[in-house]
This record gives C-alpha cells, sequence and structure tokens, in this order.
C-alpha cells in the first residue's frame, strides 16, 4: 500500500495569512501618509508599522509609489461613492455633477501633497502597475457615470442624446477637476476659489453639451431646456 505523501500546510497557511497581511499594510500606509505626507514616508516605515518583513512588504507593492496608489484608490473609491449618492438627490444637472467630482477637491484640501503624487502616478506612472490601473478605472467610471446623468437628461428633454458628445462633456468635466485639485500645489489663480471655478467650468461644458443636442433640429421642434431638466 503506497501511502500519499501529506500536503503541507505551509501554503495554504500563506495564502489564509494574505488578507491579514495586505490589511495591515494598507492601514499602516495610510496612516503613515495621513501622518507625514508621501515625502516622510519610507517603505520602511511602512513595514516597521504593520509588522511585515520588507520582503513581503513588496510583495503586495512594488514601491512606495504603488502604496500611495493603493491607499488612495480606496479614498478615492468612498469619495466618489459620497459625491454620487448627494448627486442623486439634486435636481439640477450642474448641481448634480458638481456633486459628483467635489469629494476629489476634499481630498486634496485634506492633504494636497499626497494627492498631487497620487495624480501624477496615474497620469506617468507605469502602464503595468495593477494599482495604477484600479486608479484609472475609477476614473473611467466617474466620467461613465457623468455622461450618463447627461444623456439622461436629454431624453428626459425630448433631445437626441448624442451620447459621444456626453462622453466628451464628461472627460471636460473630469479635466477641469484634475486641475482644480492641482491647483493647491501649484499656486495657480490665487484668490480664487477652485470649487467656484469649477462649477462655473461645470456649467459652461453643461451648457455647451446642451446647446449642441438642438444643432440640426428643425427651429419648429426646437425647445430650450434648463439644466434641471424643465423646460422654458
Amino acid at each position: 500500500m503506497v501511502i500519499a505523501p501529506r500536503a503541507s500546510a505551509a501554503p495554504r497557511r500563506r495564502e489564509r495569512n494574505m488578507p491579514d497581511k495586505h490589511a495591515r499594510i494598507f492601514r499602516a500606509a495610510a496612516h503613515l501618509f495621513a501622518e507625514r505626507g508621501f515625502g516622510g514616508v519610507t517603505t520602511q516605515a511602512v513595514s516597521e508599522r504593520a509588522d511585515i518583513a520588507a520582503g513581503t512588504l513588496f510583495r503586495y507593492a512594488a514601491s512606495k509609489d504603488a502604496l500611495l496608489l493603493m491607499v488612495y484608490n480606496q479614498e478615492l473609491r468612498a469619495a466618489l461613492a459620497q459625491g454620487a449618492e448627494r448627486a442623486s438627490r439634486l435636481p439640477d444637472l450642474v448641481d448634480s455633477i458638481a456633486a459628483m467630482v467635489e469629494p476629489i477637491l476634499e481630498l486634496g484640501r485634506l492633504h494636497a501633497e499626497n494627492l498631487a503624487v497620487y495624480q501624477r502616478q496615474l497620469m506617468f506612472g507605469s502602464p503595468t502597475e495593477k494599482y495604477r490601473l484600479e486608479g484609472l478605472a475609477l476614473i473611467a467610471d466617474l466620467e461613465a457615470a457623468i455622461a450618463a446623468r447627461l444623456t439622461a437628461h436629454a431624453e428626459r428633454s425630448d433631445c437626441p442624446p448624442q451620447p459621444d458628445a456626453a462622453r466628451l462633456a464628461s472627460i471636460s468635466v473630469f479635466a477641469a477637476a484634475h486641475l482644480a485639485v492641482s491647483r493647491a500645489s501649484t499656486g495657480a489663480h490665487p484668490g480664487h476659489s477652485p470649487m467656484e471655478d469649477l462649477r462655473a467650468q461645470i456649467r459652461q461644458i453643461v451648457d455647451g453639451y446642451l446647446a449642441g443636442l438642438t444643432a440640426g433640429v428643425p427651429a419648429s421642434r426646437r425647445k430650450r431646456h434648463s439644466p434641471t431638466g424643465a423646460t422654458r
């Protein structure tokens, strides 16, 4: 009788420990970035705070930049969920879109340095970095949600929805929000409120989108629409 060798329990134990180690690394990195800012944090400090060996840390995040992406993806996800919930209660189109992006500016207000690094990594980081790809997916979801709101407004207004125009408008809204956030670290446009300026830009973008909805429609069929969706 041949007895099969007993499978080692070590791999299974490591697999069970993975979520716990990831959570410890996440908590340690989040606390340190909040306390010290990106420039004041080292991977060694994160591994010590998490009680994880440095080599183990790098299996979960390959660099300090990756750690920041990991942390701020979660921060951004929570902020966007808060913005979406707030927007769902607002009938005005401009107000609702502003509510969707306002939490991003709030993140920047709380720690401008961290969010500036996060923005830079999203734009210029490694194309294969998994946390960068997760962050870009969050931005794509936000743009899709803004485009869906614009398209729904057009449909309620009995206008051709023009989904590609809505897509382009949503990209413009995020671009404006992205630049508004960067003002905290660049000092651009001193004396002006980034949020007030962003709301004005969103109104310009929305007005342009609404004007384009009736382009080519015979005058007898045109309706003028307010951002609330009511005809006027």
